[in-house]
């Protein structure tokens, strides 16, 4: 089922959720200057109100000297048209420019906190891992983050301008129809700005019923993205597993599961077009009668000769602004409907980020300290599954630097995990990790993470490319027997489908081999390798990094030659135990 936002497009939960989003920004070391830009942005909003303010009055002196056939006042008002249209161009130029910087300010912000929040305490893991609540937090931050920042500048301008807009044409349309008088049988009838009044009793009436029509619209902008992102990661995960695909013969399935997944966003575009469409009717049906409203009320005063054309048209100008301000929240209803969905998945995603370390910090964890000392040690450590259910009983080991430890054990015995433990990830249980202060540690698994970038970048990675000389990284490459692309170092492609598995894992061993970490765990990083291939990579490791302890994840007996000593993980009445082989 899809989840959507039961909340109202306003209330006390949009107030909430709109307030903490946008003070993290403007509470920022960022907001002196984006204040400036603000203000110089809102300044030129206004300049384009003005400029339309003057526009219409020029062209109430263009056609009334139109009507009275007088070519030197027609001649002026034309000049004077043409100058103050030239300034309006410019002025809207650099509002456009201002704008846009602030723009891009304050998104490169945002998104930069959001990736804190999602990275640095990694809670992508644990979000991925045990809560399922938030569906695609990538999207969130890649496309949200975008529509949130231009939806919130575009409205509140365009909000600001419909303010100005009203005020300076509110007088103007007072004045204009203030005089304006109407035959009822024998009494002649007259309402002060009358237009006034017609344009307001006609704006709140299409709010209302905007508001009725369009709705539906904010639950589906919010499952539109959801159904969107789904349906592009699976074309995303297929191109990054091409080979395993075609292995499999899976082409069928996947198209199959893509075509699944796009059915959603087809059946929410169905939902989304009938809402749109009966909105459309419904503003577009108010713009076409409200245009000729003004035409309608003037035309007997016209008609009667109380009014010139000048006047009528500039009726016309006034009416037409002071109205669309009014209507403004019809016209933006539709933006405000995909912002209002833009802000809910940001806050839920920042709530979702802030629950899990909660939750974290609340539930029983194995501890992980950073100690004086010079051994890793586990004491008394205990792994559990999020549910509780023990996998680890409480195992207790030291490894020594320098030191070259196997561990063995069935599928399914916890291996991984307790390693996941000792790298900080798994927290589920109870005990003590003690790493030694300043220790660097790494670990290699059987497929290692290769960023998309250039080789180099994956050869550094996680480390800048400028973090090693040149000579070391040509000769660690050399070293482990990839030679052949020393020449495609900064090459940029997709290095995870390019190269065997045997070669990535010989890259994930030259990765080591540069960055010299205390503690390298192994987590079946040689298992694509010839017996004689994965002996030379354990030799350079113990050659190269002497004084670096190897832990590795094994099932083949003959990676024990390689190590000094062997733990195992063996059954027990209460999980597995990790003892001495």
């Amino acid at each position: 089922m899809p989840f959507a936002p039961k909340h109202a497009l306003f209330g006390p939960t949009f107030l909430r959720q709109l307030a903490a989003l946008t003070r993290l920004f403007w509470r920022s070391s960022q907001a002196p200057r984006a204040f400036v830009l603000l203000g110089v942005t809102a300044a030129l909003e206004l300049a384009t109100v003005y400029g339309n303010v003057m526009l219409s009055d020029v062209q109430r002196s263009l056609f009334d000297a139109f009507q009275d056939k007088e070519m030197a006042p027609f001649l002026q008002a034309i000049s004077l048209f043409l100058g103050i249209a030239a300034a309006f161009v410019l002025v809207s130029a650099f509002r456009v420019y201002v704008r846009g910087a602030l723009e891009i300010r304050w998104r490169e912000w945002l998104t930069d906190y959001f990736l804190k929040e999602w990275v640095s305490a990694r809670a992508y893991w644990q979000i991925e891992l045990h809560r399922k609540g938030t569906d695609n937090p990538d999207q969130r931050i890649s496309e949200d983050v975008r529509d949130y920042v231009a939806s919130a500048l575009g409205l509140s301008l365009s909000l600001l301008s419909a303010i100005a807009t009203f005020v300076s044409f509110a007088a103007i349309l007072w004045n204009l129809s203030g005089q304006w008088s109407f035959q009822w049988d024998s009494a002649h009838l007259q309402v002060p700005g009358l237009m006034m009044w017609v344009a307001i009793g006609f704006a709140l009436l299409a709010v209302w019923i905007t508001h009725l029509v369009g709705r539906p619209l904010v639950a589906i902008q919010f499952d539109r993205q959801r159904y969107e992102a789904d349906f592009r990661f699976s074309l995303a995960r297929f191109r990054e597993n091409v080979e395993d695909v075609a292995l499999a013969h899976g082409e069928r399935g996947e198209r199959r599961n893509a075509l699944a997944r796009f059915h959603g966003v087809v059946e929410n575009w169905w939902q989304l077009i009938r809402a749109q469409r009966n909105l459309t009717i419904f503003t577009g049906g108010i713009g076409q009668a409200n245009s000729i409203v003004p035409l309608l009320i003037a035309a007997p005063a016209f008609f009667s000769g109380h009014l010139k054309l000048g006047s009528v048209m500039q009726t016309r100008i006034a009416y037409g602004e002071v109205s669309g301000s009014l209507t403004w929240f019809v016209n933006a209803y539709q933006e405000i409907a995909h912002w209002r969905a833009s802000i809910e998945r940001l806050v839920t995603l920042l709530e979702e980020i802030e629950s899990t370390k909660l939750e974290l910090a609340q539930t029983e964890r194995i501890q992980i300290a950073r100690t004086d000392t010079r051994d890793l040690a586990l004491q008394k450590v205990r792994v559990a599954r999020p549910n509780g259910t023990v996998l680890v009983e409480e195992a207790d080991a030291r490894i020594a630097p320098g030191e070259h430890v196997v561990l063995f054990g069935p599928t399914g015995s916890g291996k991984r995990t307790l390693l996941r433990a000792v790298a900080g990830i798994w927290r589920f249980g109870k005990g003590r990790i003690e790493i030694p202060l300043g220790a660097r540690t790494l670990v290699l698994p059987e497929r290692p993470y290769l960023p998309i970038g250039t080789l180099r970048d994956a050869l550094t990675y996680p480390d800048p490319v400028d973090a090693y000389p040149e000579d070391a990284v040509r000769e660690v490459i050399e070293a482990v027997g990839l030679g052949e692309f020393v020449g495609r170092l900064d090459e940029g492609d997709h290095w995870h489908q390019h190269l065997s598995g045997g070669e990535q894992q010989r890259l994930g061993i030259a990765r080591a081999l540069l960055q010299k970490p205390d503690f390298l765990f192994l987590d079946e990083a040689t298992s694509g390798l010839d017996e004689e291939s994965e002996r030379r990579m354990y030799a350079l490791l113990r050659e190269r990094l002497p004084r670096t302890a190897v832990v590795s994840i094994a099932y083949r007996p003959a990676v024990a030659k390689y190590h000094e000593r062997q733990l195992r993980m063996v059954p027990s009445a209460a999980g597995m135990r990790l003892e001495a082989a």
